[in-house]
């Protein structure tokens, strides 16, 4: 059993992450740091674990993990790389974004296992793709490698409200996000560079705008998102494309119908789903922003590494109606 440890596990996406590492047949989760919570029982911040562990929040890493999961917030990554003195062949898994973008200072392989497969399996150092990032690369990927994308993007994607994070906010009070939606960051989110980053990864031409519009759910988790651009392609032509691109993926599936957010909800799948109208094709794409978008391809990334299967901790179900 390969050892692993998460760091910053008291969070949303610690607490998935512990849930699948206590359940995947191939580890031993040994450590979870949370200085907040550290001393308390792991379910005492994560009740649905009430009776799956006996471990306790720890103050700080301890004991020598092959495998190190950063659940920690945005630059706080950074401050533990430099602090952390680790053994050379520790794997580290980071989920924030302070690594996401390719830069001469790090060494850190993109995380998104349908762009990178290759480069992940060889990599010490792991950055996990950003929920937004996920949803919206999957539905593009396939018209980056043909270079069909020559036209500006639009995206309207809306997100439940476990992506901003467990910390409390104006925008996580009950009392607002309830019956209601609202638009934050419009053109200018974070997710836009790596997304541009991995579409210029297939198509070193690619140029255009893509115009994101985010938009605060009134729901706990998922992404759905809804991609429109012109392209000179009949929808049986990019059908052809998304089947081929996705022929052998584990996680990605094309649907003949419109997908809903239920589908993918407590799975680490993205589903996709095609329609052209005149000159535009429309992408539909949907997953759950803890799961596929964060915690549950971390845990794909690691099976990559380790040459298991891609699927192993991760046989989900929906939680259907």
């Amino acid at each position: 059993m390969v050892p692993v440890a998460v760091v910053g596990g008291a969070g949303y996406t610690g607490g998935e992450l512990i849930r699948l590492l206590l359940n995947h047949p191939f580890v031993e989760l040994s450590c979870i740091v949370s200085e907040s919570q550290a001393g308390k029982p792991v379910a005492s911040n994560h009740p649905d674990l009430l009776g799956e562990t006996d471990l306790n929040f720890m103050p700080r890493l301890e004991g020598r993990p092959e495998v190190v999961f950063l659940c920690t917030g945005h630059g706080k990554a950074k401050e533990f790389m430099a602090i952390n003195k680790l053994d050379k062949g520790t794997r580290i898994i980071d989920l924030s974004m302070d690594f996401r973008l390719s830069d001469p200072s790090h060494d850190f392989v993109y995380g998104l296992p349908e762009l990178n497969r290759k480069k992940i399996k060889s990599a010490r150092h792991i950055a996990n793709c950003g929920c937004f990032a996920t949803a919206i690369q999957l539905a593009l990927l396939p018209l980056a490698k043909a270079k069909l994308l020559r036209d500006e993007i639009h995206v309207h994607a809306i997100t439940g409200s476990t992506g901003a994070g467990q910390a409390f906010s104006d925008t996580l009070h009950f009392s607002w996000r309830t019956n209601n939606i609202s638009v934050y960051k419009p053109f200018s989110h974070q997710h836009i560079p790596e997304i541009r980053q991995s579409l210029t990864q297939l198509d070193s031409e690619f140029s255009v705008p893509i115009n994101f519009i985010p938009v605060r759910g009134n729901f706990t988790r998922g992404i759905f998102a809804t991609i429109y651009t012109n392209v000179e392609a009949d929808l049986e032509q990019v059908r052809k494309l998304f089947n081929k691109y996705y022929d052998h993926e584990v996680f990605v599936k094309i649907s003949e119908t419109a997908p809903d957010l239920k589908q993918v909800i407590n799975t680490n799948k993205c589903v996709l789903y095609l329609e052209k109208h005149d000159k535009k094709v429309l992408i539909l794409s949907a997953l759950d922003n803890l799961l596929k978008g964060a915690s549950g391809q971390a845990i794909q990334n690691m099976n990559i590494i380790y040459g298991w299967p891609e699927e192993s901790g991760l046989k989900l179900k929906a939680i259907g109606f």
